[in-house]
């Protein structure tokens, strides 16, 4: 099928992009296409026009430092997960994109792009969310900060305006006491996870768990962070306090049921998940302590 038709531009400055978004409140950014050419092509969105943003210089930067990494606009999944500082400052981002479609889509799809398509199915927003960070968003009144927390609002729904074009996104860096895992199940290789589970486990200088935060993905209509921090109370994981993380997030949890699962399987699979991705995720704080990670 073919697109609906739409009038296109290519702003060569952030100032002209924002000047076409703004007088057309049909129109949409276009940066890596890996979700709105889809889109269009299967008519399930025709904007009126295409603001094309590749042409403008500035937004394809990755930095990392202490503080975290910084993911400009136009930046690939490919390029991000590529990027050695990235991975050793916040190694929670390379590890979902790993899991992120096909190479194919990796090389022209963006990070932040996904994140802000805010598909509670894609990896990149719950990994936003779980870790606390957020989106800077340029208008032509200025630019803003979204929290993580405050950008999700339903599905496919973010509270980034119209008008805003999304220019970078922040990965808080990981904590030196910390380890991360993430773990999807898909019926192939590529496709959208059936459910997905992102964790982070923080423990003390004595390996005495502190905190356990796990997100999920392709389970209800955002992405969904829960604290299972009080299964693990005792401070060590095993059977016990894995299958009570599990009970704990299932109660936080309303898993849908879509043409690929029911609800049941999806409870199912996330508790599977939730008990695979936090002893892989405690595996992994024991050993950047140890200095083997």
């Amino acid at each position: 099928m073919k697109p609906a038709p739409f009038s296109y531009s290519r702003p060569t400055t952030l100032e002209e992009a924002l000047a076409d978004l703004a007088a057309d409140p049909d129109a949409k950014v276009l940066a890596g296409g890996q979700s709105l050419v889809p889109l269009l092509s299967m008519r399930l969105a025709a904007p009126s026009a295409l603001v094309d943003i590749n042409a403008v210089p500035g937004l394809d930067h990755v930095r990392a430092d202490e503080e975290g990494v910084r993911v400009g606009a136009l930046a690939r999944h490919a390029a991000v997960m590529a990027d050695p500082a990235a991975r050793r400052v916040q190694p929670l981002v390379s590890l979902a994109l790993e899991r992120v479609a096909h190479p194919t889509i990796r090389n022209r799809g963006t990070t932040v792009g996904s994140l802000v398509h805010a598909d509670a199915s894609a990896e990149m927003p719950v990994v936003l969310v779980l870790l606390g960070g957020s989106i800077t968003a340029a208008s032509a009144t200025g630019t803003r900060t979204i929290e993580a927390a405050d950008l999700y609002v339903g599905p496919l729904e973010s509270t980034l305006r119209h008008d805003e074009i999304a220019t970078e996104a922040f990965f808080p860096a990981l904590p030196d006491d910390a380890g991360v895992a993430f773990d999807e199940i898909a019926r192939r290789h590529g496709d959208y996870a059936l459910c997905g589970v992102a964790a982070v486990v923080r423990a003390d200088e004595a390996g005495t768990i502190t905190s356990v935060r796990a997100g999920y993905l392709s389970v209800s209509d955002l992405p969904t962070v829960v604290d299972l921090s009080e299964a693990f109370a005792a401070g060590a994981v095993d059977e016990a306090s894995l299958d009570a993380a599990a009970d704990l997030a299932l109660a936080s949890l309303e898993p849908a049921a879509d043409i690929h699962a029911t609800a049941d399987y999806r409870a199912h699979l996330a508790r599977v998940l939730t008990k695979r991705v936090v002893r892989q995720a405690h595996d992994d704080c024991t050993a950047r302590r140890e200095g083997d990670a």
